[in-house]
């Protein structure tokens, strides 16, 4: 069983930066592709960025490329979420989540799932 537990949301203002922390419980960290969704009021959960194991390779959603930046830490079985020039639309409650195959966790099907921090920009 893999735990996951958010951190680092808030309130920030448009154009303004925040970084999201994904802490892992989890023997061996560099087996599993982490990814980042999030979910706005009355939408339907959106993909954002996932990594692979080792860190090596990333994909984005295009909504957020050039601002967002996706890292992983296997020593800290940490994955970071780095985003700079926020935007109100980027307004959200911002998930992690964990699968050993990165298809997966783009398929939204990842095996394990955190209960996501909340993200506010507005002036």
């Amino acid at each position: 069983q893999v735990q996951l537990v958010e951190s680092g949301g808030g309130l920030v203002q448009p154009g303004g930066a925040l970084r999201l922390s994904c802490a892992a419980s989890v023997r061996t960290f560099s087996n599993y592709a982490m990814g980042w969704f999030r979910q706005a009021p009355g939408k339907e959960r959106e993909f954002v960025a996932a990594i692979t194991g080792s860190g090596e390779n990333t994909v984005y959603a295009d909504s957020v490329k050039g601002r967002f930046t996706i890292s992983k830490d296997n020593a800290k079985n940490t994955v970071f979420l780095q985003m700079n020039s926020l935007k109100s639309e980027d307004t959200a409650v911002y998930s992690c989540a964990a699968d050993r195959d990165i298809i997966r966790i783009g398929l939204r099907a990842a095996d394990y799932w955190g209960k996501g921090t909340l993200v506010t920009v507005s002036s």
